[in-house]
């Protein structure tokens, strides 16, 4: 079983929650149930579920959770905005015309990578 989980590099839903910032401020403790909402909102979430029930994310949704997430946390739309802005299946910057939300995310996105890859050569060079 962890064999599977390890060569698809997939994640459990409390580990997908504390990667993209879903705490609960009450408790500190990831909060794993707006990830089980969303995806009863949200069909294009797919978690693969294993032994016991449990939920583990691939890389792709992973990516798709933190979109949700800023589009519904830090751009202010409401769900059913959100399920238009995934309908038209709108996945990468080469399709920025059609949505400048999205295309925010994906800049922000590059540049928060490209900062991380700065650093690196940085430490690189000391």
């Amino acid at each position: 079983m962890s064999n599977i989980i390890e060569s698809k590099k997939l994640i459990n839903i409390s580990e997908l929650a504390k990667r993209i910032g879903l705490i609960n401020k009450k408790n500190g403790m990831p909060s794993v149930h707006t990830i089980r909402f969303w995806e009863t909102k949200f069909h294009q979430i797919k978690p693969i579920i294993l032994s016991g029930s449990r939920r583990y994310y691939s890389k792709s949704a992973v990516e798709l959770v933190t979109l949700i997430k800023y589009l519904l946390k830090e751009q202010g739309l409401t769900i059913a905005g959100v399920q238009k802005v995934l309908k038209k299946k709108i996945m990468s910057l080469d399709e920025y015309q059609s949505s400048s939300i999205t295309t925010e995310y994906f800049k922000n996105k590059i540049k928060f990578k490209s900062k991380l890859l700065l650093n690196k050569i940085r430490k690189l060079k000391k």
